[in-house]
């Protein structure tokens, strides 16, 4: 056969194979190895609430010697003679220092990093975990909100041949992460829509509900009257807070419904979760919430959109208008791409990846402007990583090191 034909027949195949070729769901998937010396591999659900590769495993990471100490000394660096002190009856009930540092003195610090950025992942006893980066590097960390330890809620992993199968902390020996294959998972399709908050901003991102409820088939709970309702999510269109304790569920089909009376649709409620590629995640309290508009699912990144990080590099700028430029650490103590920025903005709750960040700059005392690669732009607060608690900014070049301090910073610009 002459090759011009069989190139044709092979195009024709493509074209008629192609459509039924999944795409990558970005779903967390990997081996696990347990310890009574099974290998299981499928897609892996995290806690519940995380299941993609863009997801967050929270923990703490235990601060170097040199930067507690350092932390110590600078949080001593005031006079004592110029406190101002309120006094009743010889018990001091208020008392002003003019130090210029108020310095968590622990031992540890809030991090996370995505599940993409993970080769493989070691439970280390009850509350700490040895991760082994795609970039080789090793990082330990502990607790974790249930994330890490015998308080992990559950580890589900989705197994081709034997479905799914329900494991704790104390069954897994390692986790080694793989790129997902393109095939369907009994989890479902992630959640993907636009939450309002009651301050009118909107925020687009695959959701979580409750800290909870992170795939189509899982179950929106509630009463509606006095009957009790369990709602797949692939059936709702929107769900709109009415009160403390209420909200309205819109279906596909047009059917309104007023429910109440669980933890999924009241004040008790964990949070709405908003997972953002281009910037982290975001938190929406109930209370805080307005509306969610569900939407079709986009492709989630891939576990090869992520690198294991690389150390954070760029320039500083004081308010004395001096200039440095090297190796940055920030807050002293995160130092990676794959660390996070914490902070609020009109109540919502942000963790912005650091390797998604182009600029940082000081607004006040307590706030900074924050400046996305992609061009958005937040002013966060309420937080030591923006207000006068951070522990000061570090540069390294040349083997030297320079600390800048929060009230004499002005502007970092990232490479």
């Amino acid at each position: 056969m002459p090759i011009r034909s069989n190139i044709i027949i092979f195009a024709i195949c493509f074209i008629i194979v192609a459509p039924g070729v999944m795409a990558d769901p970005g779903l967390i998937y990997g081996k696990i190895y347990t310890t009574d010396d099974e290998v299981l591999e499928g897609f892996i659900r995290w806690d519940k609430n995380e299941v993609a590769w863009d997801d967050i495993l929270d923990g703490d990471k235990e601060l170097d010697r040199e930067v507690r100490e350092r932390s110590r000394y600078r949080s001593s660096d005031y006079d004592d003679d110029d406190d101002e002190e309120i006094t009743i009856f010889g018990v001091t009930i208020y008392k002003s220092g003019k130090s210029r540092y108020n310095i968590n003195w622990s031992d540890n610090a809030q991090s996370g990093i995505r599940f993409g950025h993970i080769k493989t992942l070691i439970p280390d006893g009850d509350d700490e975990v040895l991760l082994v980066l795609k970039s080789g590097n090793k990082v330990v960390l502990e607790n974790g909100s249930g994330d890490i330890g015998s308080d992990n809620r559950e580890i589900l992993i989705d197994t081709e041949d034997e479905g799914i199968i329900e494991l704790y902390w104390d069954d897994i020996e390692k986790i080694e992460f793989e790129k997902t294959p393109a095939r369907d998972t009994r989890f479902g399709n992630r959640l993907f829509g636009t939450v309002v908050a009651d301050r009118g901003d909107d925020y687009t991102g695959f959701i979580c509900w409750d800290m909870d409820e992170a795939f189509d088939l899982d179950i929106l709970d509630g009463s509606e009257d006095s009957r009790k309702r369990k709602v797949k999510f692939e059936k709702i269109e929107s769900i709109e807070r009415q009160s403390s304790n209420s909200a309205i569920i819109m279906l596909k089909g047009g059917k309104k419904m007023r429910m109440k009376g669980t933890n999924d649709i009241d004040d008790g409620n964990r949070g709405i979760v908003i997972s953002d590629q281009s910037l982290g995640r975001l938190v929406v309290d109930w209370d805080d919430f307005d509306y969610v508009e569900f939407k079709k699912a986009p492709e989630g990144p891939s576990y090869d959109d992520f690198d294991g990080g690389k150390i954070l590099k760029g320039k500083v700028l004081t308010e004395d208008g001096e200039e440095f430029k090297g190796e940055i650490k920030w807050d002293d103590d995160e130092e990676f791409t794959w660390e996070f920025l914490n902070g609020e903005s009109d109540d919502v709750e942000f963790a912005i990846e650091f390797g998604q960040i182009k600029s940082i700059e000081k607004d006040s005392h307590n706030g900074a402007e924050v400046v996305l690669k992609d061009g958005r732009k937040f002013r966060l607060r309420d937080s030591n990583d923006i207000d006068s608690d951070n522990k000061g900014i570090i540069i390294k070049s040349n083997n030297n090191e320079t600390v800048v301090d929060w009230q004499d910073f002005e502007r970092l610009e990232f490479e």
